[in-house]
C-alpha cells in the first residue's frame, strides 16, 4: 500500500547522527502527537511504523516516525527552478547588479572600445549588449568620439590602431580569393564597420568587417558599383561620389551607405563627372573636391556641396592659388612659426 509513496524518515546510526532524506516531499504540518493504530483515512495523511533490516549487518534496527500525523505535500521543483532561473536572468540582465542596468551602461560608455572584447567575455548579457550595437549608438548620441586608424600591410591582413591607448589590434584574416587579393581596392570605415571594396573575377565585391562580431562577411553591393571614388563617413553613414564604373566610364552618381541597415541609397547626381576626387563631411554637408574629369581627363579645380537636410547640390568654384595660400597660413599658425 505504501510502496509507491515517498516520505521523509530519520535514520539513527551507531554514532547517533540524524540524517534526513527527502524524495519529492516535505513536511507541511504536524497534526497530533497521540498514538493511534495504523490506519489510512486520507490519501494525504500517512501513519507509518516500519521495521527494516540493514544489509550492512545491523539487524532489527527500528525505523519509525513515532505515529506522527504528517501531511506530505509534493514539492514542485519546476517552480523553484523557474524562480531561480528568473532571478539569475534578472541579475545578469542588470549587468553590474549592484548599480543596475542604466548605470552600468553609463559606465561602459566611458570605457575605451578596445576593452569591449574583454567585457563581452564576462557573460552572455555583456556579450549580447556589445553585439547589439547599443553602446555605439549611445556613444554617438552622447558625442563620445574615439577614432581608430586601420592599416593593411598585407594582402588579406588588417591592423587597427587605438591612438588614445597606444594599442595595436590584429583583425581576423580575410577569406577572399586570389583575384580580389591582387586587385586594386578601396577602403572605408563607417559606424562599426570597415568596408573593403575590390573586384573578383567577373564583378565587384565588398568585404565587411564588423566590430560587433569581430568577423568578416560579404557586404551589400552598391546600386552602381565603382572604384576610384571620393568618400567620407559621418557616424553610421558614408557617402561615395564619382569614380569609374565597370566599363571604365567616369560617373557623376553618388550613393549613401547606412551601416545600421547595411543598405545603399542613390543620391542626386553631381553636376560634373569625376574620379580620383576627395570627400569630406563638414557642418552636416558632404563636399567633394577636385579629381579628374571631362573627356580629356583633366584635373578639376571645382567642387560640389551636398546638403544632407535639403538634399540639394551646389557648385563650388575653387581658386587654387587662394586655397594654397590659406592652407599655408593655417600651417604656419599650427607650427607657431
Amino acid at each position: 500500500m505504501l510502496e509507491e509513496r515517498s516520505f521523509m524518515v530519520s535514520r539513527f546510526t551507531s554514532k547517533r547522527e540524524n540524517t534526513w532524506f527527502m524524495s519529492n516531499c516535505r513536511i507541511e504540518r504536524i497534526e497530533s502527537h497521540e498514538k493511534r493504530p495504523l490506519e489510512l483515512e486520507d490519501e494525504e495523511v500517512v501513519h507509518a511504523r516500519k521495521i527494516c533490516k540493514q544489509s550492512s549487518g545491523y539487524d532489527n534496527l527500528e525505523l519509525g516516525l513515532g505515529f506522527l500525523d504528517l501531511t506530505l505535500v509534493p514539492i514542485d521543483h519546476s517552480n523553484n527552478n523557474q524562480r531561480r532561473h528568473s532571478s539569475d536572468d534578472s541579475d545578469s540582465s542588470s549587468l553590474i547588479h549592484s548599480i543596475g542596468r542604466d548605470n552600468s551602461i553609463s559606465c561602459l560608455l566611458k570605457c575605451s572600445r578596445s576593452t569591449y572584447g574583454s567585457l563581452a567575455s564576462l557573460n552572455s548579457s555583456f556579450r549580447d549588449l556589445i553585439r547589439s550595437g547599443e553602446l555605439y549608438r549611445l556613444r554617438r548620441k552622447n558625442g563620445i568620439i574615439e577614432h581608430w586608424v586601420y592599416f593593411s600591410c598585407h594582402l588579406v591582413q588588417w591592423e587597427a590602431f587605438d591612438p588614445i591607448n597606444q594599442l595595436w589590434m590584429h583583425l581576423p584574416t580575410m577569406s577572399s580569393n586570389t583575384c580580389f587579393q591582387f586587385s586594386d581596392k578601396e577602403s572605408l570605415a563607417v559606424g562599426t564597420e570597415l568596408l573593403v571594396l575590390g573586384k573578383e573575377v567577373l564583378d565587384h565585391v565588398i568585404y565587411k568587417y564588423s566590430l560587433l562580431t569581430n568577423s568578416w562577411s560579404l557586404g551589400q553591393l552598391m546600386n552602381e558599383p565603382r572604384c576610384l571614388f571620393g568618400s567620407a563617413s559621418l557616424g553610421e553613414i558614408a557617402i561615395v561620389a564619382g569614380g569609374v564604373d565597370p566599363n571604365g566610364k567616369i560617373v557623376s552618381s553618388a550613393e549613401l551607405y547606412n551601416s545600421e541597415s547595411g543598405s545603399w541609397e542613390t543620391l542626386p547626381n553631381m553636376l560634373k563627372p569625376r574620379k580620383m576626387c576627395s570627400g569630406v563631411f563638414m557642418d552636416n554637408k558632404f563636399y567633394v573636391i577636385g579629381g579628374v574629369g571631362g573627356t580629356d581627363s583633366r584635373p578639376l579645380t571645382c567642387g560640389e556641396e551636398y546638403n544632407l537636410t535639403t538634399r540639394l547640390i551646389a557648385y563650388l568654384s575653387l581658386q587654387p592659388q587662394v586655397a594654397f595660400k590659406s592652407a599655408y597660413e593655417l600651417l604656419k599658425l599650427d607650427i607657431g612659426s
